[in-house]
C-alpha cells in the first residue's frame, strides 16, 4: 500500500519546490494506479513502462521520486538505477545576448515595464521563473532575496546594483513600498503558466522566435552571459543552484548557431 500522505508531509518537510512535491507526488500516484505494493519485480516492470513511454529525463525524474519514496519507507536496497540521457553537443533554444538585448529595448519603448522587468530579472538573477514570482519590494531594496533549493540548501539571489536602481524608481512610481512586485490584474501574484504565455504572444509582435522566449530561457542567457564574462563554473553553479557542478557544465557549451558561424568562419579550406 502506498502511503500518500506520509509521502507529501515527507516532501514538505524538506523544504523542496512546490513543483517538485506535485511532480513526485504525481509520480507515487502513477505508480499506485498499476500497483498496489512495492516489490523489486514491480519497480523493475514499472521501470520499464516507463522507458517505452517517456523521454529519459521524465522516466529519471519519476525514478528520483520513487527512490525518495523508498528511502522514507526504508526500503534503500531497492533503489532504481537511473537511465543515461544523452545529452546534445549544443545547447538547444537559448535567446541570443543580441535578441535579449532587442527584446528589452522594444519592451522599453512601448512601456512594457512590467514585462520589461520579468525578463530583466531573469536574465539578470538566474532565477527560476517560480523563484521569480517570490520577489518583493523588500527584497530589491535589499539587493537579494534568499531561498532554500532542493535538498534544504539556502541559496542567495543577487539582484545586480543597475537593475536593483531601475527597479527601485520603476517601483517608487508605482507608489510600491511593499509586497511582491509582479502581480496580475487582479492583484494577485502572476502565475507561471501567465508569464510563459505572454512572453510568446510578446516575441511574435517583435518579430523574435518565440521557440527561444521561454522562461527558462533567460535563466540560460544568464548563464551563458556569465562564464563569457566570468570563467569561473563553481560560482555560476552556486549562484544557479545546481546541486552538482556536472549540470552546470552545460553552458561551456556552444548553442547551435554559435558552433555554426565558428565553422562558418574558420574552415577555409
Amino acid at each position: 500500500m502506498i502511503e500518500n500522505e506520509k509521502f507529501e508531509r515527507h516532501l514538505r518537510e524538506s523544504n523542496l519546490s512546490e513543483n517538485t512535491i506535485s511532480s513526485y507526488m504525481f509520480a507515487i500516484k502513477q505508480y499506485a494506479q498499476q500497483y498496489d505494493d512495492v516489490t523489486q519485480k514491480k519497480l523493475r516492470e514499472y521501470k520499464v513502462w516507463l522507458i517505452e513511454n517517456y523521454k529519459p529525463k521524465t522516466v529519471n525524474l519519476r525514478l528520483r521520486a520513487l527512490n525518495c519514496y523508498l528511502e522514507l519507507i526504508g526500503k534503500e536496497k531497492l533503489k532504481l538505477p537511473f537511465v543515461r540521457v544523452q545529452q546534445k553537443s549544443y545547447l538547444e533554444n537559448v535567446i541570443s545576448e543580441a535578441d535579449y538585448e532587442y527584446f528589452k529595448s522594444c519592451l522599453k519603448k512601448d512601456e512594457e515595464m512590467f514585462w520589461y522587468f520579468v525578463i530583466r530579472f531573469l536574465a539578470a538573477t538566474g532565477a527560476r521563473v517560480s523563484e521569480l514570482i517570490q520577489i518583493k519590494a523588500e527584497h530589491v531594496k535589499l539587493g537579494h532575496l534568499d531561498l532554500y533549493s532542493k535538498g534544504g540548501k539556502l541559496r542567495r539571489i543577487y539582484i545586480p546594483k543597475d537593475l536593483q536602481n531601475e527597479a527601485l524608481s520603476w517601483l517608487a512610481e508605482k507608489q510600491q513600498e511593499s509586497g511582491f512586485i509582479f502581480l496580475n490584474k487582479y492583484g494577485e501574484r502572476i502565475t507561471t503558466r501567465g508569464i510563459s504565455g505572454q512572453l510568446k504572444k510578446l516575441a511574435m509582435k517583435y518579430g523574435i522566435n518565440p521557440v527561444v522566449v521561454y522562461p527558462h530561457s533567460f535563466r540560460h542567457r544568464f548563464a551563458k552571459s556569465f562564464l563569457d564574462r566570468c570563467n569561473d563554473i563553481a560560482f555560476l553553479a552556486d549562484l544557479m543552484g545546481h546541486e552538482s557542478i556536472e549540470t552546470t557544465r552545460i553552458y561551456l557549451r556552444k548553442t547551435a548557431t554559435e558552433q555554426r558561424e565558428i565553422v562558418d568562419t574558420i574552415v577555409d579550406w
